[in-house]
């Protein structure tokens, strides 16, 4: 019997656009057996979604089309059925889970009537029956009360309740293949390790198998079989995943390998893919990725390689492994070495002064009124940040992680004085800020400023870079002669490593990478001593991650600024902080330098999320801590410790009330009843 599900063949799908044909997807082929799970792996517009799209012949008309191919699901074409044919396989045998729920969900139909939208289509069940299967459904994927949740709304639920949804939907036609694309990318770790183990899960109850679209190589790491790698619309690598997290062989793949952040590198400079994706208009008569690729040739830019075949099944396109090919002696196929730039990097890093404190946050509390009635009545409080302390040193980077919803950027925003805080004291140069107003306030704006996570929404679409960053200028007096200020702008994108050309483009004619650098040089403008990075990575792919990471850590060698970056990316602060403090529903649970939390973590919470972060080293694999339920609501905090409903080693005073601060060491405290003598005599006793 053939053990192959699905079998793509030479598949082509192609744009018609005002500047060209776009070859989304160029020649890709590769199979997925019965009860495997295939991961495609690349960055961001390699063509890894347009893939999933074209076999399940979603591809948008008439401006796309698939060109050539084949896709056989157990040997019948899907390419030659017709609209009403497909219909029938969409959902049965080939069920699809999108990037973002929120908008794969519909916001004014319940949960129950959108599964059961899925249901009477793909099974036939009405009335009751149907209603018995969505409650079966919404059970299957781990959400509580399905009888309830069944009556709610999208918006009610968090993002990791709206991505278990939008699985049971995808179940519900019982499919032979899942096609989950970027299903965990928007989500807290904690929420990640529970979409994935659920998915393990359902594939080992249903045998299904699974294409998982990504560019996380840690959820490739402990999800696929099998690993495809595209680049430019092209397949260049397929291997098994033990022989490819062993030895990625091509130039690319090992790139994303070199690029991760991790806190082994720390002291290092990440290593960074040069230059961009090549637009798939372009007609290429070589290696897409020559231009990109530290050991290119000759023969890289003259001719197109394929496939070659390698041991145990894996292929590589890539001239390196050709025999007919004389390499030549500069080249080599081990990776290229950073020994030099590592040693430059480290000699900047000794340079800094610390010691000296820019910022002390005491006691900060930001509460926001819950209003009701006609007459707007506060009926309580959102207690978003509710008595944090916080340091940060000259020069030195605190992270602040947490899941969302626990008041992370709520503390970023209060900081600079984007909104008003409740209580407590900020203070910076031992200058108060919630005693500023006025021009007071407006002189001290240029000492703090703040990075948004999503760049192309932070800037004027309408405006030219050259006015975006002037605009800081201009409105806080920096600088008045505008032949200055258009010099200092040059300087900026020097800075940030981008062409002084560039000011006179628009922000979409960037790439995501570029338009952070845009938004780093913006804040960079009036000569900040602080920069609040608010997630300024969580969106970009792991080669421009580095980049930007790389640029923060050098402005920070040259410059001294100070960060406080707010992430849930624990990988990230490895290699980037010098502190961390972890927050839980408005409140730091953990803090103290990096070293001692990631390597020896106290609270409950922080081994939880250490815990659930996917790690591409098998030896360094452990066993995942699972947090039961969501984040509890900030409008009504459980009494006592606010952690005690998802912890394993609650204890009966946890519920009672809040646990004090307990020094584990000079620079690491935490708030937790297990480091208490009275909660050790209790057990004890």
């Amino acid at each position: 019997m053939n053990d192959v599900l699905l079998s793509v063949r030479g598949l082509s799908t192609q744009f018609d656009t005002s500047t060209g044909i776009v070859r989304a997807v160029d020649n890709v082929s590769f199979d997925i057996r019965r009860g495997e799970t295939l991961a495609l792996l690349g960055e961001s517009g390699c063509g890894k979604s347009m893939t999933a799209y074209s076999i399940m012949r979603l591809v948008p008309a008439p401006a796309g089309c698939i060109a050539a191919g084949q896709i056989l699901l157990d040997g019948q074409d899907l390419l030659q059925l017709p609209e009403v044919g497909m219909r029938k396989v969409r959902g049965n045998k080939i069920a699809m889970i999108f990037q973002e729920p929120m908008t794969s969900l519909n916001p004014v139909m319940t949960i129950g009537d959108q599964i059961s939208e899925s249901v009477q289509r793909h099974s036939g069940l009405k009335g009751r029956a149907a209603h018995a299967r969505v409650l079966e459904l919404l059970d299957a994927v781990g959400i509580p009360d399905p009888q309830q949740r069944a009556l709610e709304y999208p918006h009610l639920m968090s993002g990791g309740m709206k991505q278990r949804v939008m699985i049971s939907i995808a179940l519900a036609g019982e499919p032979e293949l899942l096609v989950a694309d970027e299903p965990t990318t928007a989500l807290d770790v904690t929420i990640q390790a529970q979409v994935l183990d659920l998915l393990r899960d359902l594939q080992r109850q249903t045998g299904m198998a699974m294409l998982m679209i990504t560019h996380d190589l840690g959820v490739v790491s402990e999800m696929a079989d099998r690993v495809t790698v595209m680049y430019a619309g092209q397949v260049v690598e397929q291997s098994n995943r033990d022989d490819f997290f062993k030895i990625p062989s091509h130039p690319y793949s090992q790139k994303l390998f070199e690029s991760l952040p991790d806190i082994d590198k720390r002291d290092h400079k990440l290593a960074v893919i040069k230059g961009s994706v090549p637009p798939l208009t372009r007609q290429f008569s070589g290696c897409r990725f020559a231009d990109r690729c530290d050991n290119a040739w000759s023969a890289c830019q003259q001719s197109e390689p394929v496939l070659f075949d390698q041991a145990n099944a894996r292929t590589v396109r890539c001239f390196l492994y050709d025999d007919k090919q004389k390499q030549p002696h500069s080249v080599s196929n081990q990776k290229p070495s950073l020994d030099q730039a590592l040693l430059q990097f480290r000699q900047k890093a000794n340079e800094i002064l610390s010691g000296e404190t820019l910022l002390d946050v005491d006691g900060l509390k930001v509460h926001f009124p819950i209003l009701k009635g006609l007459f707007k009545r506060t009926a309580g409080y959102v207690y978003a940040v509710d008595g944090v302390d916080l340091n940060i040193e000259k020069g030195k980077t605190l992270a602040l992680v947490g899941e969302s919803g626990c008041g992370k950027t709520t503390i970023g925003k209060a900081i600079i004085r984007l909104i008003d805080s409740t209580g407590g004291q900020v203070n910076f140069e031992g200058q108060d800020l919630r005693q500023l107003s006025g021009e007071s306030l407006r002189r001290r704006r240029s000492d703090f400023q703040i990075v948004f996570q999503d760049p192309f929404s932070s800037m004027n679409p309408r405006m030219r870079v050259t006015d975006i960053l002037q605009e800081g200028m201009v409105a806080l007096g920096i600088e008045k002669d505008a032949q200055k200020r258009d010099q200092r702008v040059d300087e900026l994108l020097e800075q940030v490593g981008l062409p002084s050309d560039a000011k006179q483009r628009y922000p979409h004619e960037f790439s995501g990478g570029q338009r952070q650098r845009i938004c780093i040089a913006r804040a960079l403008a009036v000569n900040p001593k602080l920069i609040v990075c608010d997630e300024p990575t969580s969106a970009l792919d792991v080669s421009v991650q580095a980049q930007v990471l790389n640029l923060l850590k050098e402005l920070q060698q040259k410059m001294g600024i100070s960060y406080l970056f707010i992430t849930h990316n624990l990988s990230v602060v490895s290699y980037l902080a010098d502190d961390v403090a972890v927050m839980y529903l408005g409140r730091i649970v953990e803090q103290g330098r990096v070293e001692e939390v990631l390597s020896n973590p106290q609270h409950p919470y922080t081994r939880a999320l250490l815990s659930a972060i996917p790690v591409i080293d098998p030896l360094r694999q452990q066993e995942i801590i699972k947090l039961e339920g969501d984040l509890p609501s900030p409008a009504n905090p459980p009494s006592g410790c606010h952690f005690h409903a998802r912890c394993p080693d609650v204890m009966p005073q946890c519920r009672q009330r809040y646990p004090d601060t307990t020094v584990i060491s000079d620079s690491h405290q935490t708030r937790c009843f297990l480091y208490q003598d009275e909660a050790k005599n209790e057990a004890n006793g």
